[in-house]
């Protein structure tokens, strides 16, 4: 007789897996900025220092893999298309500020401010987005590697 996890059998009942051309978008978006970083170095380029956080970095760099498969591939079978909510609005919201915090980088300034929008608001975007779809599965990953993502900001450039 097979045993089964009714408490894993009740959550995945409402999604199915399927591809979520809006969770891959609000990543590419996210990301641009840190394309363009690899490439094209910030005049005070203080991101690329070594980091000390090693083991929040590993569980951060896991739990983004996880975050992006869990945004992109499991769609919950109550969403309709997408449109403007006021969670989409603060998502585009927290891209613009995401934006904002890349030009402040590259014109030169590396303040607690900068680092913090840096850090935390593509987090929110990632998080609020899943609240708007209604992707319980994603939440799980994204605070974690919102956390991870914090200590890394935090202890590295900020203390």
């Amino acid at each position: 007789m097979e045993r089964r996890n009714k408490g894993v059998d009740l959550v995945l009942k409402d999604y199915k897996l399927s591809f979520d051309i809006y969770g891959v978008l609000l990543f590419l978006i996210i990301m641009i900025p840190n394309f363009a970083w690899f490439t094209i170095p910030a005049p005070n380029d203080v991101l690329r220092a070594d980091s000390v956080t090693d083991v929040a970095d590993t569980i951060a760099s896991v739990c983004q893999v996880w975050m992006v498969v869990a945004l992109c591939l499991f769609v919950n079978r109550k969403n309709g298309k997408i449109h403007m909510t006021p969670w989409i609005a603060a998502v585009i919201i927290c891209c613009l500020l995401y934006f904002a915090s890349w030009a402040g980088y590259y014109a030169g300034i590396t303040n607690k401010v900068i680092i913090l929008g840096l850090t935390v608001f593509p987090c929110l975007a990632f998080m609020l987005f899943a609240i708007d779809r209604k992707n319980k599965i994603a939440v799980l990953p994204i605070f974690i590697f919102t956390i991870c993502h914090l200590i890394y900001g935090v202890v590295n450039f900020i203390l």
